[in-house]
C-alpha cells in the first residue's frame, strides 16, 4: 500500500518533452554591439529579422552600436519640464491671459459678482 505523500503516475526525473526535440529551433544569427567603455554584448535574434542600430549596454547602460571602431556618445538626457513649459510650448502669452480672463469672468458670475 503506497503511503500518502507519493504523487502518482509520475516518477524521479520524468518531465515533458523538451521543446528543441520536437521542434527544429528557429534560424538565428549572431548581433554584436560595443559601447563608449569598451563593453561588448552579443545578442542572439532571428535571421530574418533586421537587428536593430543601437542596443543599451547591460554593463554600464550606454548606448552601444555594431561599429566597434565608432561607437555612438552618449545618450543626452531631456532637461524634466514642469507642466506650465509644456503649456507655454502650446500657447502664447497672449492667448493665456484671454484664456485666464474667460475663466475668472465665468467664476465670477457663478459667485454672483458681476
Amino acid at each position: 500500500m503506497p503511503s500518502g505523500n507519493v504523487i502518482r503516475g509520475a516518477r524521479i526525473g520524468s518531465a515533458p518533452v523538451r521543446p528543441d526535440e520536437r521542434h527544429p529551433p528557429a534560424p538565428r544569427q549572431d548581433v554584436t554591439y560595443w559601447c563608449r567603455n569598451d563593453h561588448r554584448t552579443s545578442i542572439r535574434i532571428a535571421a530574418d529579422a533586421v537587428a536593430p542600430p543601437l542596443w543599451d549596454c547591460p554593463r554600464c547602460g550606454l548606448p552601444a552600436g555594431q561599429d566597434a571602431q565608432n561607437p555612438p556618445g552618449r545618450a543626452r538626457a531631456e532637461p524634466y519640464k514642469s507642466h506650465l513649459a509644456y503649456v507655454k510650448e502650446r500657447r502664447t502669452a497672449e492667448e493665456g491671459e484671454a484664456l485666464l480672463a474667460e475663466a475668472l469672468a465665468a467664476l465670477r458670475r457663478r459667485r454672483g459678482e458681476c
